[in-house]
């Protein structure tokens, strides 16, 4: 199978192509209680929580990834206009979604 393209614009630079549909890909993720307790300490001091900018970016490739795999299964070559959207569940819970519009090239 051949690697999905990713682009936040909706032209792709020498390619015509026909709409499929929207699609979506989903993570949701939590910490551990030990970096948790880190986390914690750290907003005492301030800085950067090393720990939760990990974890989001992994929920961002695991989104991509998803959200790849869901084009690649309704037939697209690549998906335009592609956006990220977060949220948080409760206190320990971060949710991403990686969505745009799966295209077929002409």
């Amino acid at each position: 199978m051949a690697d999905i393209l990713i682009s936040t614009t909706e032209n792709i630079p020498g390619k015509t192509y026909t709409v499929i549909g929207e699609v979506f890909g989903l993570t949701t993720q939590s910490k551990n209680v030990v970096s948790d307790i880190g986390a914690s300490l750290k907003n005492l001091v301030g800085g950067e929580i090393k720990a939760y900018t990990n974890m989001l970016l992994e929920s961002r490739e695991t989104a991509i990834q998803r959200l790849k795999d869901e084009a690649a299964s309704k037939g697209a070559d690549a998906v335009v206009m592609m956006r990220f959207d977060s949220g948080s569940i409760g206190s320990d819970m971060q949710s991403v979604v990686a969505y745009g519009t799966a295209v077929k090239f002409d």
